[in-house]
């Protein structure tokens, strides 16, 4: 329809009363596109060098002391515009920017993940078999294990030695570096395999990853490589075997994230669940000053496996950073749960033309739409799940419009094909007030997920709005 034709009544009146997301590219200027380009520039480096938890926080920690932040002292007066954090074992972070309100009026939260699906090796990994040394793994998180063979690996964590020093373990990402690899099976050779389903296709214990092949020369005997590259490992960072039991290694790709598509409009990459929603709910607060509610964003570990364990949302890390706050101001920590607001900063799926089926087409998000408000995961009957109230959904579906955030809503899915969990309903069990909010992703938690710029845009102008709260 031209510009200067007239919309008929019924035109008129669908655009006042139909729900209809909007696409970026014909939504948004020319400019504020261009910032969105800009902005994931940094973005695609930070999510380079950040493939694991720890490296997230030791990147996390390192942007924040640039920008005023300093460590939780609990026994520090503290003040509004204040910047603190804690480093919850290097591997969890909150951060704070105290707010001019009364503690007790509640907090802001926005709160992400920094874990992401990849193979872990186990206590007692290094192998040899038939002259070819292998690492053994325990995949972490949920995955399609025949996406993991045949792409190139990088080996990332710590080993803690016997005298209590920490060897930090950095292998595959520079360009002369070696790499890893799972093998697979030949499509001459695999009639046998294709006949297998798809969870079946690679099994768990298949996922060895290839280190070596030559053995330790002048001598006799058995597991020569196995020696030689053990001989190697010792020589480079001063370990021997056993050290391996108190070590975290992790293999994930090797590989950059790379813009996508002839007009590059989008980002591939491995780690942007939930990296892509992390990112922008750091830089959003990185950038608040001066706040009416404390802001606070978290960022947690183990959620791709549960959200268990003492860096995950399921411990009590966060409600203990919360009281001693409450207790610096001479408040009560429950009453400040009680009055705050948290954005659970989680992915969710975008609609594939090629897999459509999976999802209802009227409640599924789109790439370029913006951010996704998700009213409740969960699976089976929205089990496993915090459902975010209407009232909730008022309050941030408002706050997103007065600030011009581009929003849709989304689903994880049809009903009984699946689902999935975030850390919500963690948050939400200290009474906060919680709903999901993120990017949505194609290829969720593959080694080559694919993300729009626009949408991890618009997931940092949405943390910034709710942070910023005046």
């Amino acid at each position: 329809m031209s510009n200067n034709q007239k919309k008929s009544p019924s035109e008129a009146l669908k655009d006042e009363l139909f729900y209809q997301s909007r696409e970026a590219t014909r939504t948004l200027s020319d400019e504020e596109i261009k910032r969105a380009d800009n902005y994931c520039e940094q973005y695609r480096i930070f999510l380079n060098s950040s493939k694991t938890e720890r490296e997230t926080v030791n990147n996390a920690v390192a942007l924040a002391k640039q920008h005023g932040f300093v460590p939780f002292d609990r026994n520090s007066r503290l003040k509004p515009g204040d910047k603190v954090y804690v480093d919850n074992r290097g591997k969890a972070l909150i951060l704070a920017v105290i707010g001019t309100s009364p503690l007790d009026d509640g907090v802001s939260i926005a709160a992400a993940h920094i874990d992401s699906p990849r193979l872990d090796l186990k206590p007692n990994p290094l192998y040899e078999d038939h002259e070819l040394a292998y690492f053994d793994t325990h995949y972490y998180g949920g995955i399609k294990k025949y996406q993991w063979t045949a792409i190139p690996l990088a080996l990332h964590g710590v080993i803690m030695r016997k005298d209590g020093t920490k060897a930090e373990v950095l292998i595959g990402e520079d360009e002369g570096d070696p790499v890893f690899c799972v093998t697979d099976l030949l499509p001459h050779l695999s009639a046998k395999q294709m006949k297998r389903t798809a969870a079946e296709f690679i099994k768990g214990e298949d996922l060895n990853i290839l280190i070596g092949s030559r053995a330790f020369k002048d001598d006799n005997g058995s597991e020569l490589v196995k020696l030689n590259i053990m001989k190697i490992l010792n020589e480079k960072y001063d370990i021997k075997e056993s050290d391996f039991f108190c070590a975290e290694l992790e293999a994930v790709p090797a590989f950059t994230a790379r813009d996508v598509g002839f007009d590059r409009s989008m980002i591939g990459g491995y780690g942007h669940d939930d990296r892509v929603c992390a990112y922008p709910a750091l830089t959003a607060l990185l950038q608040t000053e001066n706040p009416a509610f404390t802001a606070i964003t978290v960022l947690a570990d183990k959620e791709e496996t549960g959200s268990e364990g003492n860096t995950g949302m399921q411990s009590a890390f966060l409600r203990y950073f919360i009281e001693d706050l409450a207790a610096a101001f001479g408040v009560k920590a429950r009453h400040v749960f009680s009055n705050s607001v948290c954005l659970s900063a989680d992915v969710n799926v975008a609609f594939d033309p090629i897999f459509s089926d999976v999802v209802d087409v009227r409640n599924c998000a789109f790439l370029n739409h913006g951010v996704v408000l998700t009213k409740y995961t969960g699976s089976r009957g929205k089990a496993d799940t915090s459902d975010a109230s209407a009232e909730l959904m008022h309050k941030i579906s408002t706050l997103m419009d007065q600030n011009d955030v581009l929003w849709q809503i989304g689903e994880l899915g049809r009903v009984d094909a699946g689902g999935g969990g975030t850390v919500a309903k963690y948050i939400a069990d200290l009474d906060v007030d919680t709903v999901d909010l993120g990017v949505p992703v194609l290829s969720m938690h593959a080694p080559f997920e694919v993300v729009s710029k626009v949408d991890v845009y618009m997931a940092h102008n949405a943390f910034s709005a709710l942070l910023g709260r005046k």
